[in-house]
């Protein structure tokens, strides 16, 4: 039944009606007043955000506009407002060299947004929040155009990366036992050579793969990350390592491993998102989650 479902699935989203009917089913949700933010969760976490709508879409999941679109307008005026006095502070404080990347500049100004003089290392790993904060700017700098939604949704997902800290290690071993589950071979090739230290899980689920991935391919994985499901990311990892499978099973060494899961084919990345997906769908089903609490 499984099989049957997917291959339907598969084939409307060749011929196009998957993406009709999903969008049809979106703008009925965006017609209600207010907008019910938990449908609009439950629709993302089910579906990938037509392109049209996303940015729109995550700034509600994401709190950053209201759930009552008479006020989006307002509400996206006072946000515009509020980046440019802070890019105007840090700029006038000489706190950053206004030629630097503007992820360097977004990140000074959520710096003296929350009144730090360095980026912060998040309390539970010691991990430098600017290593979350400037990839995942760097990759919604190339899909928006708009820079101050670009700064308030990174500040957000970085709010999420944050939360997600003392999740980290169970993010690691639910990895570790799905990839021992769907590819007992390459799982073990992996701790013959020593290599699972190797692999940077930490790095990817601390930037949301953001300059792992592809952008196309990302804003399918941050679909579900901002409907709040961050553990997909471990999914992602999984099926990464699977997608490069024939190079690891090659490799004798650690460093040879990340050697591999640093260059990935581009061909290969947005097969890992829908391939991730598809998985975790799979593990939502409670009997079957790794992530479950026992």
């Amino acid at each position: 039944m499984t099989d049957e479902r997917n291959f339907r699935s598969s084939y409307y989203e060749k011929v196009g009606c998957r993406g009709v009917e999903e969008k049809k089913s979106l703008e009925i949700l965006m017609k209600e007043k207010p907008w019910d933010r938990v449908k609009l969760k439950q629709f993302c976490l089910r579906f990938t955000v037509p392109a049209a709508y996303r940015n729109l879409v995550w700034k509600v999941l994401l709190d950053i506009l209201p759930v009552y679109p008479d006020s989006h307008n307002f509400v996206a005026e006072q946000r515009t407002e509020q980046y440019n006095d802070l890019l105007y502070a840090v700029e006038m404080l000489e706190l950053v060299d206004m030629t630097a990347p503007r992820s360097q500049i977004l990140l000074a100004m959520w710096l003296l947004e929350n009144e730090e003089r360095k980026p912060p290392l998040f309390p539970e790993t010691n991990y430098c929040s600017a290593d979350t904060f400037i990839p995942i700017a760097n990759t919604l700098l190339e899909l928006y155009e708009d820079e101050a939604d670009v700064y308030w949704v990174c500040k957000s997902v970085t709010e999420i990366v944050r939360g997600m800290q003392r999740d980290l290690a169970r993010l690691r071993d639910a990895c570790r036992t799905m990839l021992e589950k769907e590819d007992s071979q390459l799982y073990n090739h992996l701790v013959e050579i020593n290599a699972w230290d190797a692999l940077p899980l930490t790095k990817w689920f601390n930037c949301c793969f953001a300059g792992v991935l592809d952008d196309t391919s990302l804003t399918k994985i941050w679909d579900k990350v901002c409907s709040g499901a961050p553990k997909i990311l471990s999914f992602v990892a999984v099926m990464l390592l699977i997608t490069l499978r024939r190079n690891i099973l090659k490799a004798t060494n650690g460093d040879e491993v990340l050697k591999c899961v640093s260059e990935i084919p581009e061909q290969c990345e947005e097969v890992v998102a829908n391939k991730a997906i598809e998985l975790w769908q799979y593990y939502a089903q409670p009997q079957n989650d790794p992530l479950a609490k026992k």
